[in-house]
């Protein structure tokens, strides 16, 4: 077990002290969905009773023209063709949007008809489970223990932040495993280390979080936004765009904000924590390797047996044509395909099979009902967060039944639209609009399909390429994420930081991740405006303006 010490304690004064110590204060996160849940319910009700709302205009496809086609010698229709399928004009039509009350019939049935329904359509509490259950064996295993001591053994210790921020941006492949996995693995490295684990918990929380919407890779959350941008873009007659219409933008973008957060780690972040002392009563995990180097070998061995053969499997299923795991009409593997929606549950059999590997060989399980044992006890570490999920869930069913976002949309939208300024001034005004709305809606894909068909045929309208909209919004998607109380996996990040810091709370989060907040959308914003200027192209054949 780490040993207690007696030295500097963390820096808490300062404004970030200030932010720390009223952010602390801040309700449970339960009693705050609740909360939440209450004003939105009254807030629906009063708006609605005062008939608030908002008209905007849509592209709606205009009828075609359709001829019959009969069985031969009869009269009988059995279907019709359309005169020229790829010939569709668009007209414009008012579509006025009303709050909804929560406080109608409509909505009081609304409220109790959908309860149970609104936790089980909540995909977060599967993806949660199903992560968690590869990286649970993995880690009572001991070989995340041991997987991080080799990472700090190869790992100069002037690197160690920014690799572990680079491979959370990388985390995104898998869509939200970095966050179950990635954070306490981070705060387990930099405690090994010597070096305060609240700060590798921020390191690992940047990479995931605050550089979320950008990979050096195609990943699920790319085909996800693609397929939302060209719903709207069709909205305005517009030619549709590819997966990789972001691609250079993304591979520059999450290498040199990679190298910003890791400065914010090691200038700013580290220095404000100070030296780490185990105070508080906290429980610290056991980061000392206690088996031989022996045993150590043969599991580290067996781990890598077990995820060789997943990976074999996957890729027999993968790489030869037609396989089950291409997509079925293109022959894809990238993209909206078999294989990527597969990846989270691909990632924790690689997880599962290399623990139960290290376990039998490192001889930390000694047979099946072991393996089971570390998937119910990290279950069981779950049920705090289980019970905040949904509350979550709740909140979000909600707001969206009230058309609340989709109203707020519409007037920013609008607001944007008057101002009459120029495309660069225009498109930073989206970035700050998007960072604000993600305070109250994190979610990259949600967002995205409710203020997509807005913008997107609003800017081009104003003459501003669709793949540059994406990559603004992809910015104003990220940075933001690290400080708002609404986060999903806000809970577990506090309880992963209240095993070394049992005080830890919202402010403490909040006061960590403020600086890469404000660090990074400044850097971000600067590096897109010269990116647009110079006018680089966004992606192979996607230039950055028209």
């Amino acid at each position: 077990m780490a040993k207690k010490t007696t030295k500097e304690a963390p820096k808490t004064g300062g404004w970030l002290g200030t932010v720390e110590r009223i952010g602390n204060k801040v309700p449970h996160p339960v009693l705050m969905f609740l909360y939440l849940i209450i004003g939105v319910i009254v807030l629906s009700a009063v708006l609605g009773w005062m008939g608030v709302s908002v008209t905007e205009e849509i592209a709606v496809p205009v009828p075609q023209e359709t001829v019959p086609n009969f069985y031969e010698d009869t009269t009988e229709p059995i279907e019709s063709f359309l005169v020229d399928p790829y010939d569709t004009d668009y007209e414009i039509q008012e579509q006025t949007i009303a709050i909804r009350s929560l406080l109608t019939t409509e909505g009081i049935r609304f409220i109790f008809t959908s309860f149970v329904a609104n936790f089980a359509g909540f995909s977060v509490v599967a993806v949660v489970f199903v992560a968690m259950m590869g990286a649970g064996v993995a880690e009572e295993s001991g070989l995340m223990t041991a997987l991080i001591h080799k990472l700090v053994e190869v790992s100069p210790r002037w690197a160690l932040s920014f690799i572990i921020i680079f491979v959370g941006v990388l985390s995104s492949v898998a869509t939200d495993a970095g966050y179950l996995i990635l954070i306490p693995l981070g705060a387990a490295a930099f405690l090994s280390v010597k070096r305060h684990p609240l700060v590798g918990v921020a390191a690992a929380y940047g990479g995931v979080s605050a550089i979320f919407a950008i990979n050096i890779l195609i990943t699920p959350l790319d085909a996800m936004l693609t397929e939302i941008t060209n719903e709207a873009i069709a909205l305005a007659g517009g030619e549709p765009i590819t997966i990789v219409s972001n691609l250079y933008f993304q591979v520059v973008m999450s290498i040199l904000l990679s190298i910003v957060a890791a400065f914010i780690t090691d200038r700013i972040v580290e220095p404000r924590m100070g030296t780490y002392v185990p105070a508080g009563g906290a429980d610290l995990p056991d980061t000392e390797v206690t088996l031989d180097k022996a045993a150590q070998g043969r599991g580290m061995r067996y781990a890598g047996i077990g995820a060789l053969i997943i990976i074999a499997i996957v890729a027999l299923l993968t790489i030869p044509s037609g396989s089950a795991l291409r997509d079925p009409v293109t022959g894809g593997i990238i993209g909206a395909t078999p294989f990527m929606d597969s990846l989270l549950f691909i990632i924790m059999l690689v997880f599962l099979f290399a623990g139960i590997g290290y376990g039998y060989g490192a001889k930390t399980f000694s047979g099946s009902n072991d393996v089971i044992k570390a998937v119910t006890k990290t279950f069981a570490s779950l049920a705090g967060l289980v019970f905040m999920l949904l509350m979550i869930a709740q909140f979000i069913a909600y707001f969206n039944f009230s058309n609340m976002p989709s109203v707020i949309a519409v007037t920013l939208a609008g607001w944007l639209e008057q101002a009459n300024i120029g495309a660069v001034p225009l498109l930073i005004g989206f970035i700050v609009v998007i960072m604000l709305l993600d305070i109250i809606i994190p979610g990259s894909m949600p967002k995205w399909a409710i203020f997509a068909p807005i913008f997107v045929p609003l800017f081009i309208r104003l003459g501003t390429a669709p793949q540059t909209v994406l990559a603004a919004y992809r910015i104003g998607d990220s940075p933001m994420n690290v400080i708002t109380p609404l986060m999903v996996y806000l809970p577990f990040i506090i309880t992963v930081m209240q095993r070394y810091q049992k005080e830890s709370g919202i402010g403490t989060v909040i006061a960590l991740m403020l600086p890469y907040t404000l660090i990074i959308a400044v850097a971000w914003i600067i590096l897109f405006i010269l990116w647009y200027v110079i006018g680089i192209p966004l992606g192979p054949g996607y230039p950055v303006g028209v």
